[in-house]
């Protein structure tokens, strides 16, 4: 590991507002902080909000600006990403964000039954060729179950299609309420402050001229899920960890 990347853990590391806890790290039992995020991390009633895949972290920080009666909580198992995120939350001293660097296979032992009101997903690596590590496959709803509320909402933002697409057949297959999907969000009337908010990597796919698509539903924790038996056309492109320079 470079000196560069050493020091951001370092750093990381005293930093209150970040949990480092990756899976090689993890002893299998659910973390201190499950159910009691609002009483012992942000201390408040206010909902809370997740960003899986935060990357740079910089979509937490931002929506936690916009909505400062929300909590946000980043997760990323790339802590050097993450750390340009923590970090401007500290120097901001924007109190309503935190990180946990972690591998989100195992997410739910971090969060309690109904404790999570949304979720983002933000530009995730479409899994092209395995299902079961899709951000939005049925494997990972399920895991969403466990610890998002009732009908709580969960917000894709990508610019593969393939991923879109993907989604979108499950969230039909499994008859869950979509609040709003465009295959264009830029020429959509859905624009808003919120979804203009860009990521290191959506200023790439749009340097590109990728379009960039969104999807918003409701998980309803009550249906047996099915995985959606469709044929999908690949994206022609590489969607996730180019060696662009970061």
């Amino acid at each position: 590991m470079g000196k560069n990347k050493l020091a951001k853990f370092a750093e990381m590391a005293t930093f209150d507002h970040v949990i480092q806890a990756p899976y090689n790290k993890h002893d299998h039992r659910d973390h201190e902080l499950k159910g009691k995020w609002s009483s012992n991390f942000f201390k408040n009633d206010d909902p809370i909000i997740l960003e899986l895949g935060c990357g740079k972290g910089e979509y937490s920080v931002a929506l936690a600006e916009f909505f400062p009666d929300r909590n946000f909580v980043g997760v990323d198992i790339k802590g050097a990403r993450m750390w340009r995120g923590a970090k401007q939350a500290y120097e901001k001293g924007v109190r309503n964000v935190g990180f946990i660097r972690t591998n989100i296979e195992i997410v739910d032992t971090f969060f309690a039954a109904g404790e999570v009101d949304e979720i983002w997903l933000t530009f995730p690596d479409p899994q092209m060729k395995k299902h079961t590590k899709r951000l939005t496959s049925t494997n990972f709803m399920e895991r969403y179950k466990r610890f998002l509320k009732p009908n709580g909402i969960i917000h894709l933002k990508t610019d593969s299609n393939f991923q879109y697409q993907y989604t979108l057949a499950m969230v039909q297959e499994n008859g869950f309420n979509i609040l709003a999907q465009t295959d264009d969000l830029y020429a959509s009337p859905l624009l808003d402050d919120v979804l203009s908010i860009q990521t290191f990597y959506e200023k790439q796919w749009r340097e590109r001229g990728l379009l960039i698509k969104y999807l918003a539903f409701q998980l309803d924790p009550d249906k047996p899920l099915r995985e959606p038996d469709v044929e999908i056309e690949k994206d022609p492109y590489r969607s996730f960890g180019r060696s662009a320079r970061e």
